[in-house]
This record gives structure tokens, sequence and C-alpha cells, in this order.
């Protein structure tokens, strides 16, 4: 018996209707967004590949201290600390941020990930969602490692204070 990997994370946001928007616009999909959206459900999920991270909605909030309501204790929006993996190169995902008006607190700056069991170089880029959770997007794009690591960030810096 052995741990294969995450099924799905939770969220708490303070704004349904924001986040869904924000996650969408940099290219996640959703699911039982339409259930949602009738009431007929109380959470929806964002999804990436195989992956989904459900979002606890306002509706829930009311269900505090109830045997259903099965949150951490101090789960509240921007609890979250969440990095994933970008494919398609860092300069591809600057445009995307740039697209959706979404400026980047750090990088691009080389880090070490999750892959090859924690020793992974990758290039990453960190901003804040709308709840104010920090997300981190990696690249392990050969390229983006050879160009970054190198110190060429074209004016970005490796650091956004």
């Amino acid at each position: 018996m052995a741990i294969a990997g995450f099924d799905h994370i939770a969220l708490p946001t303070a704004n349904t209707e924001r986040f869904l928007s924000f996650y969408k616009a940099l290219g996640f999909g959703t699911e039982h967004e339409q259930e949602w959206r009738r009431g007929d459900y109380p959470i929806v999920s964002i999804t990436f590949g195989d992956n989904k991270i459900n979002v606890h909605t306002e509706a829930l909030v009311p269900l505090r201290g109830s045997p259903q309501y099965l949150r951490g204790p101090t789960a509240e929006p921007g609890c979250g600390d969440l990095c994933f993996v970008w494919e398609g190169g860092i300069d591809a995902l600057l445009r995307r941020l740039q697209e959706t008006g979404t400026e980047p607190i750090e990088g691009p700056v080389e880090r070490i990930g999750g892959r090859g069991a924690g020793s992974g170089r990758g290039v990453s880029v960190y901003l804040r969602d709308p709840d104010q959770n920090l997300l981190e997007f990696i690249s392990y794009d050969p390229a983006d490692l050879e160009r970054y690591a190198a110190g060429d960030s074209r004016g970005l810096g490796s650091s956004r204070s």
C-alpha cells in the first residue's frame, strides 16, 4: 500500500465569482459550475490536467461547526500556497498574465520544485489570486532554465517587492 498522489485539495474563497473569473482567465477549467450557479451544489471546482481544486464557496459559511462542515478549522480565504507546473515556456506565462492584468510579485527566478523527488530545477513566477493565495507557476523547460538561470530576466528581476 502506498500513497500515489493528491486527488484534490480545497480552498475557501470570499467571492466565488471573482475566484472563478480569475482562474478561468488563466486557463483553468471548471467542474460543477452550473450546479453551483443553480444553487444545487455548495462547491465548484477548478480543474487542470488530472487535478482539481474544490472551491469552498460562501454557501458553506453557515455550516461552520456542524458535522458535515469538513474543513480545516483555520481555513480562510488567502490561506493557500500552491505551485502549478506550467508548460509552454515562461514567456508565454508572462504574456498570459499581462493579458489578464495580473502582476507577478516575484520571478522569473530559479527554484527547486517537486520533480525528481524534490530535486528538479525549474524557473518560477509568483503571483497572488483575488483572495491573496500565493500562486507559483514553475516551468521545467530546459530553455527557460538556461535563459533565466543565466540571469536574463529582461529587466523583470528576481524579486518584485
